[in-house]
């Protein structure tokens, strides 16, 4: 769902990825092999891992977390961000999906940044909390389950150090969160999350329009 911008046309979009989106082979070339995926509108659009770059490097991020990988493009953004001793917590449940993530991070070199963890992403995060480390990551981005949202929002909030931001993918929802007639369960989840996100006093927050909706919330 993720794949480009939904909400500008096609002409802007395509002039935006033109004029400054900075694309190599592998980024190009994991876009195109997930572009024959079944799922492959679960990919985010390439000038929001652009985007998560820089926000990684903004942060100064050594430490992050990413729940739900798919082909591994947001990791690969986000990894190549990280300094040499970085580490990025990776949660997902597909060993498929991964396989051809692990691939491309070899290719890019940023495999050793990459802590793959296979299982429920609630039980990661949890184990991780109980493993004290909480308040020592700088970075979390979202991209999984949508019914699962508010548990890894509040875990992952958990997660972060004071000034450290979480990313929460699909916050749009393809404009259906703006329709009060969409009473969808994801729908619902998602317009929920951002209205509490939005009266949050534990995070500064701001939506974004880009990809399918990005929405930003950094921990007081």
């Amino acid at each position: 769902m993720s794949i480009r911008n939904a909400f500008i046309s096609s002409e802007l979009y395509d002039y935006i990825v033109a004029t400054t989106l900075r694309d190599d082979a592998v980024l190009a070339d994991l876009r195109a092999e997930t572009a024959q995926h079944p799922e492959s509108g679960m990919q985010i659009s390439p000038d929001q891992g652009q985007l998560m770059g820089m926000l990684t490097g903004l942060v100064g991020a050594s430490r992050a977390i990413e729940v739900g990988v798919f082909t591994g493009y947001s990791s690969l953004c986000v990894a190549r961000a990280l300094p040499d001793d970085g580490i990025l917590v990776a949660c997902d449940v597909s060993v498929e999906y991964t396989r051809i993530a692990r691939r491309f991070w070899e290719r890019a070199g940023v495999s050793g940044k990459i802590d793959l963890r296979i299982g429920p992403a609630v039980d990661t995060l949890d184990a991780m909390i109980a493993n004290d480390e909480s308040g020592t990551y700088d970075l979390a981005f979202i991209d999984a389950d949508k019914g699962n949202y508010p548990r890894y929002y509040e875990r992952c909030l958990r997660l972060l150090r004071p000034g450290g931001l979480m990313l929460v993918d699909n916050a749009l929802w393809g404009g259906r969160v703006a329709d009060p007639e969409r009473t969808g369960d994801i729908t619902s989840t998602m317009r929920d999350l951002n209205n509490m996100a939005g009266r949050d006093s534990r995070v500064e927050v701001t939506l974004l329009p880009i990809g399918d909706g990005l929405l930003l919330a950094r921990k007081v």
